[in-house]
């Protein structure tokens, strides 16, 4: 399949429980790719619960017509903006698989994401980059997404965040 091809033909769907276990497969890719693979903890059980239980995150497999599984995947939940006063989209991870990379995947999961970010009235789309990723930095810069060079991302988890709750 040509790469204009693919990117023309390529369909959504949100995951259903039963591909829990391919959700997780997906998030190793993702952190064998951002050198992060040792970081990964989650499980399918608390997968499942979190992505159908709880409601907090969602899903959207890219797929190609007679591909036997997806060739990308966005995870994604909401946020709130109070300056807006609406929800936003939260991009949390985005991933094509490396051979179908440089034929317009990731252009057209985006738009997909953006389409559902308008029809649910979501003020904007935000995500992180990791400053090393110089292609994934020139395609976000390609589609008109701007850098927010003046936050600096801050973070609680493991002891810290339980030491601070207690």
């Amino acid at each position: 399949m040509d790469a204009n091809n693919a990117a023309a033909q390529l369909t959504f769907r949100f995951s259903e429980r039963a591909d829990t276990p391919l959700v997780l497969r997906f998030i190793r890719e993702l952190a064998r790719y951002e050198q992060l693979e040792d970081q990964v903890v989650a499980d399918a059980q608390t997968l499942e619960q979190e992505l159908f239980d709880e409601h907090g995150a969602q899903v959207l497999f890219a797929e190609v017509p007679g591909e036997p599984e997806p060739v990308g995947f966005a995870l994604f939940f909401h946020n709130f903006s109070t300056f807006l006063g609406r929800r936003g989209l939260y991009l949390e991870d985005l991933y094509v698989r490396p051979e179908w990379r440089g034929r317009g995947m990731g252009r057209a999961i985006l738009r997909e994401l953006a389409r559902i970010a308008r029809a649910r009235g979501c003020g904007r789309m935000e995500w992180w980059c990791l400053d090393w990723n110089e292609p994934s930095i020139g395609f976000y810069r390609s589609l008109g997404a701007e850098a927010m060079d003046e936050w600096t991302v801050y973070r609680l988890s493991g002891d810290t965040l339980e030491r601070l709750a207690e």
